[in-house]
């Protein structure tokens, strides 16, 4: 799809020019049982990062403690904006209390307030379009665990004001959240060195 060329008859009748239609803000959500979710998002915050749009990534899921090679690169970054105008600015937060596949610290409650604390950050961030780019990795589970609302969510990021970029990632999105993207991909497994009993490496996982 050279351009982001739409597919032939695709193109709607609704009133706009085509530089309008361009420039409309995007929902993707990456889900599925399969790797690169996160990967991909965080290969689009470059792009974004690249076009002088503000990033924002908000991690909900992985451990305050797990360093991973995106967050270092994308901070690199930020600060060579900040050195020489180059790009945007960058932001990494991991939201909340920060919650690992190995261990969690506190109950669900308190890790569901703390997923709730990081949303409501986002709405606000949202409503005074803080950025132009936004990752909220991870972001599914909460919605899963009905931790956060989906239904506000949805309707917070239909109603987002300007035109905010925003990537969700994470395994079983909700139907509801799917239905609103403009963007769904699904990163189904194939094959994986773990399934061989091999365990994650550097470089490849982190």
């Amino acid at each position: 799809m050279p351009k982001g060329v739409p597919v032939a008859g695709t193109v709607p009748d609704d009133g706009l020019t085509t530089r309008e239609r361009r420039n409309l803000p995007v929902l993707a959500v990456h889900t599925g049982p399969g790797k690169g979710k996160s990967t991909a998002a965080f290969g689009m915050a470059l792009r974004a990062w690249n076009q002088g749009f503000n990033v924002g990534v908000f991690q909900f899921v992985k451990s305050a403690k797990w360093r991973v090679g995106e967050e270092a690169a994308l901070r690199a970054l930020g600060d060579l904006y900040t050195t020489t105008g180059q790009g945007a600015p960058v932001e990494w937060h991991k939201m909340g209390e920060g919650w690992s596949w190995i261990r969690k610290h506190g109950d669900n409650a308190d890790h569901a307030e703390a997923a709730r604390d990081g949303w409501r950050e986002i709405q606000r961030r949202l409503a005074a379009e803080t950025h132009r780019f936004y990752v909220l990795d991870e972001f599914t589970y909460p919605l899963k665990w009905g931790w956060v609302d989906v239904g506000e969510v949805v309707d917070t990021l239909r109603s987002r004001p300007g035109r905010q970029h925003v990537v969700i990632t994470g395994r079983d999105a909700p139907q509801e959240l799917i239905e609103a993207a403009d963007l769904v991909t699904e990163m189904t497994k194939v094959k994986h060195p773990m399934d061989a009993g091999r365990k994650g490496q550097r470089g490849i996982e982190w």
